[in-house]
Parts: C-alpha cells; sequence; structure tokens
C-alpha cells in the first residue's frame, strides 16, 4: 500500500461517517508531506474535528508529526522510520517496488505503432510505438497480464500507389519512392489515378501475377524492416494482425449489420449514419465494394478478442482519426455492445520539428531510423569528450541513450499534446530529459560498484536520525505509477523520475557516500534504491538503464 493510501485507511477509521475528503501532497514541503481536507468535509465545526482527529492521529506511528493549519486543514509529516523502511523494502522488492494490484486478474490488449508496409516507418509510428510500449508496461506494473498488438495495413490505396510507382522503376524498387511518385501521380493525372483504383481491386483479389510478386516482395521487405525497428526500440508484440484480415471480415459485418438497419446504402456506398449518435456519416464499405479504415477497424475487434479474450483493449493513433473513431465505436456498440465497451481510444499529438509537421505523402518525412541515427550520432560526439568507454560498448550505450531521449521527449508530456523536438534539450545530459536519467543511474550504479570494491555492504541499521528529500522522493513511487494507470499518462513517471534524479544528484554534490565512515552503509543503502527506482522507472518509460556511460 502506498504512503498516501495508507493515511486514506487511518483517516477512514476515524473521519465521521459519509465525509467525503481527499489526501494530497502541499504544494511547500513546511506544510508536511501529506494534507488532508478531511475535518472541513465533515458535520461541526473544522477546527474542533481536526484538533480532534490530530490527537488519535498522533498516536500511530505513521507520523512524527500532525499540524492543524489554516481554517482546518490537516497536515501529516510522516515519520523517519516509514521512510527508512521503504528503503529496505525497495533493497527486497527490487524491480518489483513500485507495482501494484489495479487491474489484478484483468486481461489487456494494447494496439498501438500500426505502420503501412510499402511506407516508411516514419517518426508518428515513432510516437505511437513510445506511448503504446509505456502503456503496456504501466497495465503490467498494475497487475494485468498484457499482449501487444500490431495493426497493419497491408492493402489499401497506398499499397497501389506504391505498386503504380513500383512499375514505373527499372531494376530494384525503391518502395519510399514508388508510394510518393504513386501518389503523386493519383493527385495530378486521372489516368494513372485509374490505374491506381484497378491496382487496388486486383490487390484484394489477388487476380494479377505480376501485381502479386510485387506485392509479396514489397510486404515481405516492409515487415522485416519494421522488425528491426521494433527490436531497436524494445517492442515484441504478441500479435501481428492486418488488413488483409480485418477487410473481409469487416466487410462481411457491415453487411451483416445492413440487413439489421444498422448500416444502410447511399450511392452504391454502405454507410454509418452516425447523426443518430451526434455525430457525422461515415462510409464502411465504398461505391467498389471495398472495406474502408472503419469497417477494417470494425473486423479487427472480434479478431483480437478470439486470439485474446481481452477484459479491456486499448488503441493507440494520431489524434487526426478522433472523429473517424467516435463514429467506428457507436456503430461497434450496435453490432458488438460487449466490446465496444471494453474498447478505449487513446489519441496522441504529433512529432514536429522547426519545418511543421511532416507528409509521408509528400516525401520530404523523416524516418524513425533516420532520427535515431542521428540522435546516435550526436551522443556519440558527446561521449567521446569523456573518453571513458571502448568503440564497441559506446556504440551499444549511445544507442541506448538515443532511443532513451526520443522516447522521454515524447513521454514527458501528456499524450494528447503535439510535441516539437528540440535536440539541444532532449540531448542534454542535464536537466529535464533520458540522457540525464540515464547517466544518474549510471552514477548510482558507480557508487554502489565503488562500495563494493571497498568492502561496504548497503544497510539500513544505522540511519540518521532525520532523513533527506531522496528518502522522501523515493516512498512516492508506488503512488506514481498509480497515477500513471489511472490518467493513462506516463508523463507523471517521467516527472517523478526527474526529480528523483535531482534529489540524488544533489545528495550526491553535498556528501560523500562510499567513504562516509560509519554512515557509508546507509547512504549507500540509499544509493542502491535510488538505483533501482530509477531502473523500474526507466522500465516503465520503455528505456533501457546502463551502468556505464
Amino acid at each position: 500500500m502506498t504512503l498516501r493510501g495508507e493515511i486514506i485507511k487511518e483517516l477512514e477509521k476515524l473521519a465521521p461517517e459519509g465525509a467525503e475528503f481527499s489526501v494530497f501532497k502541499p504544494e511547500r514541503p513546511e506544510f508536511g508531506d501529506y494534507s488532508s481536507n478531511v475535518a472541513m468535509v465533515s458535520k461541526g465545526s473544522p477546527l474542533e474535528v481536526a484538533e480532534d482527529l490530530k490527537k488519535k492521529l498522533e498516536k500511530t506511528k505513521l507520523f512524527s508529526k500532525v499540524e492543524v493549519a489554516g481554517p482546518g486543514f490537516l497536515n501529516f509529516f510522516i515519520s523517519p522510520e516509514v521512510f527508512i523502511k521503504n528503503v529496505e523494502k525497495i533493497a527486497k522488492e527490487k524491480d518489483g517496488y513500485g507495482q501494484n494490484g489495479a487491474l489484478s486478474g484483468q486481461k489487456v490488449i494494447v494496439e498501438y505503432t500500426d505502420p503501412n508496409p510499402f511506407k516508411e516507418f516514419h517518426i508518428g509510428h515513432l510516437m505511437s510505438n513510445a506511448i503504446g510500449e509505456s502503456l503496456a508496461r504501466v497495465f503490467e506494473a498494475s497487475g494485468a497480464e498484457v499482449k501487444r498488438a500490431n495493426y497493419q495495413g497491408d492493402v489499401g490505396l497506398h499499397v497501389a500507389k506504391a505498386i503504380w510507382g513500383a512499375l514505373k522503376q527499372n531494376g530494384s524498387v525503391d518502395w519510399g519512392k514508388a508510394y510518393v511518385a504513386g501518389d503523386k501521380a493519383s493527385e495530378e493525372d486521372e489516368n494513372a489515378k485509374k490505374d491506381i483504383a484497378a491496382i487496388n481491386k486486383k490487390v484484394y483479389e489477388r487476380s494479377d501475377p505480376e501485381i502479386n510478386k510485387l506485392y509479396d516482395e514489397g510486404r515481405k521487405l516492409s515487415l522485416e524492416d519494421f522488425e528491426k525497428i521494433y527490436k531497436r526500440l524494445g517492442t515484441k508484440f504478441d500479435f501481428s494482425f492486418f488488413e488483409s484480415e480485418g477487410g473481409p471480415r469487416g466487410k462481411e459485418i457491415v453487411e451483416d449489420g445492413l440487413k439489421k438497419g444498422v448500416f444502410e446504402k447511399s450511392d452504391g456506398a454502405i454507410v454509418y449514419r452516425g447523426e443518430k449518435a451526434g455525430l457525422h456519416t461515415r462510409v464502411f464499405v465504398n461505391s467498389e465494394g471495398l472495406p474502408t479504415y472503419e469497417a477494417k477497424e470494425l473486423g479487427l475487434a472480434p479478431l483480437k478478442y478470439e486470439k485474446f479474450k481481452y477484459n479491456l483493449s486499448f488503441i493507440v493513433t494520431g489524434n487526426e482519426i478522433v472523429d473517424y473513431f467516435k463514429v467506428l465505436l457507436a456503430a461497434m456498440k450496435e453490432m458488438f455492445p460487449d466490446l465496444a465497451e471494453k474498447t478505449r481510444h487513446v489519441p496522441h499529438g504529433m512529432l514536429r520539428f522547426v519545418s511543421g509537421k511532416m507528409s509521408s505523402r509528400k516525401g520530404n518525412i523523416i524516418t524513425a531510423q533516420a532520427l535515431l541515427d542521428d540522435v546516435q550520432e550526436r551522443i556519440l560526439e558527446i561521449m567521446k569528450k569523456g573518453g571513458e568507454l571502448f568503440d564497441k560498448e559506446m556504440k551499444e550505450i549511445s544507442d541506448k541513450v538515443a532511443v532513451g531521449a526520443v522516447k522521454y521527449s515524447i513521454l514527458r508530456q501528456s499524450i494528447g499534446r503535439d510535441i516539437v523536438f528540440d535536440f539541444k534539450t532532449s540531448l542534454s545530459f542535464e536537466g529535464d530529459s533520458g540522457p540525464y536519467l540515464q547517466y544518474t543511474y549510471a552514477r548510482a550504479r558507480s557508487v554502489i560498484e565503488k562500495a563494493n570494491s571497498a568492502g561496504v555492504k548497503p544497510s539500513v541499521a544505522n540511519p540518521p536520525d532525520e532523513v533527506g528529500n531522496v528518502e522522501r522522493v523515493l516512498s512516492a513511487f508506488p503512488e506514481i505509477v498509480e497515477r500513471a494507470y489511472a490518467d493513462l499518462s506516463p508523463s507523471h513517471i517521467a516527472s517523478y523520475l526527474i526529480e528523483l534524479a535531482h534529489a540524488f544528484n544533489s545528495f550526491y554534490a553535498k556528501e560523500r557516500i562510499a567513504d562516509a565512515g560509519e554512515e557509508a552503509p546507509y547512504r549507500v543503502a540509499l544509493a542502491k534504491a535510488t538505483a533501482q527506482v530509477l531502473k523500474n522507472g526507466l522500465w516503465l518509460l520503455g528505456i533501457s538503464a546502463s551502468e556505464r556511460m
């Protein structure tokens, strides 16, 4: 149980029946470790209720002091012994510290990344991957059995455009350029647009040997390239679904819904009238008889459930399809009410640079691989100035730091916001960045190694009379993990880790640790607890922690 949870438990024993109170962190440390408005929402005089509660609560071992403030707030000062026991708890629980049972017994599937074969894996996919992977880990830390799913568009007009472009090339196919050429032609040349529509139909029907050969080769190469990126990002999917599966299934569902009156015909297409749910009309099967994005997603829901009987399904996408998704969920509620009830859309903003939003259609996108390579090169330049690592080790660590820098820059803000990637800030080894957290972890591990070489074993047997900020911040980690799940916001973890890193580095700058005489064992235990929580928190963000940097 978290410290906040323990305080709530104590207050529930003593507070007047029916009092709906809150327990929160005060803005300033002089107001205690926690505060509550319990006396102000209870019957009777707030000050009298607060004084009564104060006398009773001061008898518990949880608090060193309880104060009544202002019109009746209670300020709680946690006992140093509680913080010291928590340092010991971290040493015992190790990787399990911070986990909770909020989703115990639940099966959760998270769909994210969703790149399209025949197109580049761009920074938008990188954003979806960072968010989806972190949420999956937060759900696991909350007790759920989690499966990761990737839904990839291996059919559709983008494929037809790429194949059209490939047919115009000589020799080996450059699929990125092929797609750009096909997309440009479809906008500027009416004959090309008709040819692409014909190719699209042939891809669905598998009716043309030459197109089938190109399609199979392009799909295979794309998926192989994606796997390399997933490995670099530290993601391993349990299920890979494809639009070629979801499309036919979705079309069947829509046609069944047409008979039931859920959908209706309109100009040769099949549509869902979203106005009945306060939304807008969308096409689910077009006039060519082909399923649209909405129908494919509708077909995907039961496919997922057949593979994994989930209690909750989270789908992470860019926020440009929020309105589409609302219509999809409205239709799903009519066709599969149980699955719709379990489904949650998690929309995210865009990853931008100074030049603005990128477009895969115009051929000027920045690919995920290019961004990571660029960041790694810059990190290498910074690390070479230190000169302590061998080339091979430096290359491996710099890649972890590069991935961490990009992921942290994405996850440090709330999911729905656009993010402007700033190389200077994101690559800094000081301040609000992934490399700063990884460097702090390496520093803590270095202290532990130094102590080990000196024969100093970590111990809380001889603790100080007063505890500092590091102990207080360490104790808050389980609460932060709970908040990250409740708000679907890994940014809480990112902000917390920066606070912990600042606290530890301040402690490191002011105090001797491994060679502090009789105080060394406790200080080393504190360094070890810090390293463990940094490692646990970084893992939740999908970031690797290196012991050397």
